[in-house]
């Protein structure tokens, strides 16, 4: 029932569908649209939050200020080892998880690497867990929120009473608290990436005396993780390759706060996406890329709901756009290349979209202003199904209240 939701174009429509499918479909509709307000409003608060602490900026200064300190790389390179299955899921869609930073974390790590590194070189931890120019200070957060006051004033708690009232001490240890937010959210981001198992582990934590994580001596693997020798594959630098073994991310990505904003199941798919676009650059251009379920289950382990909302959020923010499908294959296209590129069995509706471009001007923008704008337009046309469909049944809004976060 999500797909209802997430390719619809209005609130309008919406409307109009959850009403032509009968009283039982309204039912579950209403609970859909409940659930998307809810989630939608919790993104846009949190964003609003880290905008208001000036977080993402603070965040991207510090990764400009590694980008311009080293070697300028206009794009990184990323093993697509990352992205492939192993089984049912790849290392990626492992990470697609709905708390935590260990994707984002991870290729903050490539990015600093490539930042400092030459191809080939190996990689060792330069930089502090906490503390101006660290792990830490690279990642934006919103804070502690506290549900019951709805604020994140929860960050005062513990602060002495007579600094109570000074708009300067709250200031200072709100930003104290908030700088042991991130390191919390650094430790559990490297341990992520270990749990990932032996030999797929994206990082090694070495262990103290008494079996304890010492997380400033944590080591980065290669995209294909760990490996099942007794030497790891410890993180080098790639070469770009013009084939499917490496993929590139512009440095805008990174530095107009993309990596900071963009939720896992979003990064997953636009790596998805980059990858197919930049293994068949001239079907990319000429008509898009699209993978149906199987494939895309087999070769990356990413759900329907992950890609689909996704493409949907992407595209809202400009980063992919619309295709048109060819009218014809072409003569040449070998059967793999049938298989990725492949129409669905099932005839899809209109509005439905097939196969999808990347928009990399869009990465230029502010990432933080322009994804706020999309989910608050997102926001007002939930908000819009929600009362016409209340205002049609409101005894099924009623049975259905939202609940408080």
């Amino acid at each position: 029932m999500i797909n209802v939701l997430i390719r619809v174009k209005s609130a309008a429509t919406l409307f109009t569908r959850i009403k032509a499918a009968g009283s039982k479909q309204q039912v579950i509709s209403g609970a859909v649209v409940a659930d998307a307000q809810k989630t939608n409003e919790r993104r846009l608060r949190r964003l609003r939050q880290m905008r208001k602490t000036r977080s993402i900026t603070y965040a991207s200064e510090n990764l400009a200020g590694i980008w311009k300190g080293g070697k300028e790389p206009d794009s990184i390179v990323l093993r697509s080892a990352l992205l492939q299955a192993d089984g049912e899921r790849s290392r990626l869609t492992k990470l697609v998880l709905p708390r935590g930073i260990a994707l984002r974390f991870y290729l903050l790590a490539v990015f600093e690497a490539q930042c400092r590194l030459d191809v080939g070189d190996p990689w060792r931890n330069v930089l502090r867990l906490k503390g101006p120019g660290s792990w830490s200070s690279l990642v934006a957060i919103d804070g502690p929120y506290d549900t019951e006051s709805g604020t994140y004033d929860s960050a005062l708690q513990g602060m002495p009473a007579g600094l109570h009232g000074s708009a300067q001490a709250e200031d200072r240890w709100r930003r104290r608290k908030l700088e042991d937010r991130r390191l919390q959210q650094v430790k559990g981001a490297l341990r992520t990436l270990e749990d990932l198992g032996q030999e797929n582990a994206l990082v090694n934590i070495d262990r103290g005396a008494r079996g304890q994580r010492l997380y400033e001596t944590f080591s980065l693997m290669e995209e294909g993780g760990r490996g099942d020798k007794k030497v790891p594959d410890s993180y080098t630098v790639p070469a770009p390759h013009w084939s499917a073994k490496t993929i590139t991310i512009p440095k805008d990505f990174f530095l107009k706060g993309w990596i900071q904003v963009l939720n896992p199941s979003e990064v997953a798919t636009w790596l998805i996406l980059r990858m197919m676009s930049q293994w068949a650059p001239r079907k990319h251009h000429r008509s898009g890329v699209f993978l149906t379920t199987g494939p895309r289950m087999q070769l990356f382990g990413l759900r329907d709901d992950a890609w689909e909302d996704g493409c949907q959020r992407l595209r809202d923010f400009g980063l992919i756009r619309h295709a048109e499908p060819p009218e014809t294959e072409d003569a040449d296209t070998d059967r793999m290349m049938r298989k990725f590129f492949s129409q669905p069995t099932r005839v899809r509706q209109p509005y439905e979209p097939h196969f999808w471009q990347m928009t990399d001007e869009g990465l230029t923008k502010d990432a933080a202003a322009t994804v706020y704008n999309a989910l608050a337009h997102r926001q007002r046309a939930l908000d819009t199904a929600a009362t016409e469909r209340a205002q049609h049944d409101p005894g099924t809004l009623a049975s259905n209240p939202q609940t408080a976060e």
